[in-house]
């Protein structure tokens, strides 16, 4: 940096009347319309409805608490009707659990959560196996509907899935033979 005159920056004060800074620019329409609320264009529409004032119901009656309910750490308790039909258990509930101890804009809760669904297909496959029903996979996660429907993807997961199981026959071989 140089030490010349002109490089010096210069300060000076506005002393123009106060009037004429505040006069609106010519051509601009809305402009200023934050100042006065009466040229406000969406006035009447800033106004809050009157549902919002007086709730026009009752709140419902609460849903009797039979099983172990999972809720936000975000919210006071539990809402008014909640679901039961399947009920944490197992590896996948104490997964569950292990979830909502996070916020919900926490990326863990998440991924916990889906975890534990892979986890609950799992122990499903299980309970089936144990109850002497052997379950048919192929029907159950969709495999003739995507050979109907999209049979170039059913051909083209079923050479990678060939390919990997291929492999880990060759890899598991060739350590045998070690």
């Amino acid at each position: 940096m140089s030490n010349h005159p002109e490089d010096t920056t210069v300060y000076v004060e506005n002393t123009e009347p106060q009037e004429r800074q505040k006069q609106p620019p010519s051509g601009i329409q809305g402009w200023g319309a934050d100042l006065d609320p009466s040229v406000r264009p969406a006035v009447p529409m800033e106004r809050t409805p009157p549902r919002f004032i007086q709730p026009r119901h009752e709140q419902p009656e609460h849903q009797p608490h039979t099983v172990k309910v999972f809720h936000s750490n975000e919210r006071p308790g539990l809402t008014p009707v909640f679901g039961t039909s399947v009920p944490p258990s197992g590896v996948s509930g104490l997964i569950r659990k292990g979830a909502f101890r996070f916020s919900e804009n926490d990326l863990r809760h998440w991924l916990m959560l889906l975890f534990a669904d892979r986890v609950n297909v799992v122990e499903g496959i299980i309970d089936d196996l144990a109850h002497g029903h052997v379950p048919n996979l192929f029907t159950e996660m969709g495999g003739p509907a995507e050979w109907r429907y999209n049979r170039n993807g059913f051909i083209r997961k079923a050479f990678i899935a060939g390919a990997v199981v291929g492999v880990l026959l060759y890899m598991n071989e060739r350590r045998r033979r070690r």
